[in-house]
């Protein structure tokens, strides 16, 4: 991606969201959006694991450290991702779905209602006038986050894919994790199902750990990013916008 006309390589091409959303394009496409600190301010994932700790649901010292320590990698790109998931899936196998949906109720409303942005309405607002197909593509598993879509009018959700067997998670995945480059191979089949491509695409996230996924789109935007994404951002002149 070439760097912005007149802005010096190196230093993040900040851009106030209000003029962003004035020059967006006007031609229709597709705008995929990370989840977690992108869209919402904050990761549903270790908030879930917070919730099971503070519910009594799991083992809570154990749990919130390991919680605390997976979070910790992911935030330096050295997360393993099976890893992870054999940790956080765990309490989906070990109850039935009833009581998971219940406890899943409360915890959208505890968690996660109050840190929507007001501001990502605005974008997909945005996108929406365009008749963009709008898109949620996030690494955490669609148990968690397909209510979040819900919430913000998303019907196209690609997540990891939790694994149920007669009628219960069996702590397992199907397919490969939504997660860096799993991320670009999901979003490939998802392409090639719904006749979409990538020639007017945009990508909306904070981390770099969507690096892979970032360097294949059009118009790729650093959302309120880590340290190394608003890096690569200067470094490339893609624009960086905050929605908190």
């Amino acid at each position: 991606m070439d760097h912005a006309a007149g802005h010096a390589p190196g230093i993040p091409f900040r851009v106030c969201l209000a003029a962003f959303l004035s020059g967006a394009a006007t031609t229709v496409g597709i705008a995929l959006f990370d989840l977690d600190n992108t869209l919402i301010a904050g990761d549903s994932d270790y908030l879930w694991g917070c919730f099971l700790v503070e519910q009594g649901i799991v083992d809570g010292a154990n749990y919130e450290r390991e919680n605390r320590r997976f979070y910790d990698l992911y935030k330096v790109g050295k997360l393993d991702i099976y890893e992870f998931l054999d940790f956080q899936l765990q309490p989906l196998a070990a109850n039935d779905l009833d009581t998971l949906h219940r406890w899943r109720t409360q915890y959208i409303e505890e968690k996660i209602i109050p840190i929507l942005l007001p501001k990502a309405h605005d974008l997909l607002n945005r996108h929406r006038e365009q008749d963009d197909t709008l898109a949620i593509i996030t690494a955490t598993n669609r148990f968690i986050t397909e209510p979040i879509a819900g919430l913000y009018g998303i019907d196209h959700l690609l997540a990891t894919e939790p694994e149920l067997v007669d009628g219960r998670y069996s702590g397992g995945i199907t397919g490969i994790p939504c997660f860096q480059d799993g991320k670009v191979q999901q979003l490939s089949g998802w392409l090639q199902e719904h006749r979409q491509t990538l020639e007017d695409s945009w990508f909306y996230s904070d981390s770099h750990n969507d690096l892979p996924l970032l360097n294949k789109v059009v118009n790729p935007v650093a959302v309120d990013p880590d340290e190394i994404l608003e890096g690569h951002a200067g470094e490339h002149g893609w624009p960086v916008i905050s929605l908190r």
